[in-house]
């Protein structure tokens, strides 16, 4: 890169001019990935946020953010995972995948989040990738397919950032994830990643058995000298064939897990992702506010990844995404009704009415299981990020402002 040469002259005016993160992303970060992430992702993603919210206006309701459940199949078998990843292998194919994308992309899109299964399993992952190099994709993976190879290849595309899922440390990880040595196949790709420069991440579910190992400073610390640049702590949900309820965190753990993300963000050199609660720390659920919708390995068209029923697929309206989102009457009950009956989950704290509009749409079972409906109704009502009078506002002003402006409740709890 003709640029490369002058890296330690940017590097010494971006210390003096830039906060801890960015100077460290600056450092170890292709800057031409950088530069992909902060146009694509950042200005390019605000202003199809501002075109969700002209919409809204309108009454037309298309998510700026799409995640898309590529393949089913995936190397490891979780507790709670909700996908059937043991099933015959479903994908959706490269062309369905460009038509989709590209559909979406007339209407302002141009940030997909990639999951699974295991997302690496797919065999035009990357080729998807480079399809689209006016897009930024965030890949949801276990890191175990992440050699050398691919991550050079994830560095040559540059429009991608990883989040490798981490549920604990080994003994956990082995418990949790249902196969042996998975930290360490994980690592392995987290270090590839870190060689190769690529904007990388660590997601965890928290959970009763990963709380007290990770909810910590002391682990933020060894991400940041892992090289990891960003965090996603997300609370367990209690759903799917093997829910174990017995793991989903107390009210006061929720609380915990919000106020720690907060600190975080505002001490340590690594950026915190949240999705569920707004600058002032009202708890939100992405799905109700409409900004961001799935899309199953076999083409559902869901409020959510862990709401397995859908009316409509992305094969509807010859392929047209945003005329089958935006005349979606599941899409549109779900949002109503969610937002009317909490700020939190409606799946965790209310399954009783998400078996309500699932009936009243006639929406169908997408798994390969076909038992939906049956784990839909032995589910009890836990308590989610919803807790009124405790709110906690956001510290940080950057992330107070982003979280303002384009990630808040849009009105859907007036």
């Amino acid at each position: 890169m003709r640029n490369v040469p002058h890296q330690p002259r940017m590097i010494g005016v971006f210390k003096l001019m830039l906060p801890s993160l960015v100077y460290r992303m600056v450092r170890t970060v292709d800057l031409r990935l950088l530069w992909k992430f902060g146009y694509n992702f950042g200005f390019k993603g605000m202003l199809s946020v501002e075109r969700f919210k002209r919409g809204l206006k309108k009454g037309k309701v298309f998510p700026p953010f799409l995640y898309i459940s590529i393949i089913n199949s995936c190397n490891l078998r979780c507790q709670g995972c909700w996908v059937d990843v043991a099933a015959p292998e479903s994908m959706i194919s490269f062309d369905d995948l460009n038509k989709l994308i590209t559909n979406a992309k007339k209407h302002g899109n141009t940030f997909f989040g990639i999951l699974g299964g295991e997302p690496f399993m797919h065999p035009d992952l990357i080729r998807i990738l480079e399809a689209h190099p006016d897009c930024y994709f965030q890949i949801f993976t276990n890191g175990h397919f992440i050699t050398d190879k691919v991550a050079a290849e994830l560095r040559r595309v540059g429009n991608a950032t990883v989040l490798l899922s981490i549920e604990g440390r080994e003994i956990v990880s082995d418990e949790r994830r249902g196969r042996k040595k998975v930290l360490n196949h994980t690592l392995r790709g987290l270090e590839a990643c870190i060689r190769h420069r690529i904007i990388t991440g660590v997601a965890t579910s928290v959970c009763q058995n990963n709380f007290e190992d990770l909810v910590q400073e002391s682990w933020v610390d060894e991400l940041i000298q892992r090289g990891v640049h960003y965090a996603w702590f997300h609370t367990y949900r209690a759903v799917g064939p093997d829910p174990k309820p017995e793991l989903a965190l107390k009210p006061e753990q929720v609380l915990a897990v919000r106020r720690f993300g907060v600190e975080m963000r505002n001490q340590k050199s690594i950026g915190f992702v949240d999705a569920y609660w707004d600058d002032k720390g009202n708890a939100l659920c992405p799905a109700a506010v409409g900004i961001s919708h799935h899309i199953s390995p076999w083409g559902d068209i869901e409020p959510c990844p862990i709401i397995q029923f859908a009316s409509e697929s992305i094969h509807d309206n010859d392929g047209d995404i945003y005329t089958t989102m935006t005349e979606s009457p599941l899409l549109a009950d779900f949002r109503k009704t969610a937002a009317e009956a909490t700020r939190g989950c409606i799946v965790l704290e209310r399954p009783d009415l998400l078996k309500e509009i699932v009936e009243r749409n006639g929406a169908h079972d997408t798994t390969a299981r076909k038992k939906a409906m049956p784990e839909l109704e032995a589910m009890s009502s836990l308590n989610s990020q919803y807790n009124p009078g405790n709110e906690i506002p956001e510290k940080h002003w950057l992330y107070r402002i982003a979280k303002k402006y384009w990630f808040f409740g849009f009105g859907a709890y007036t």
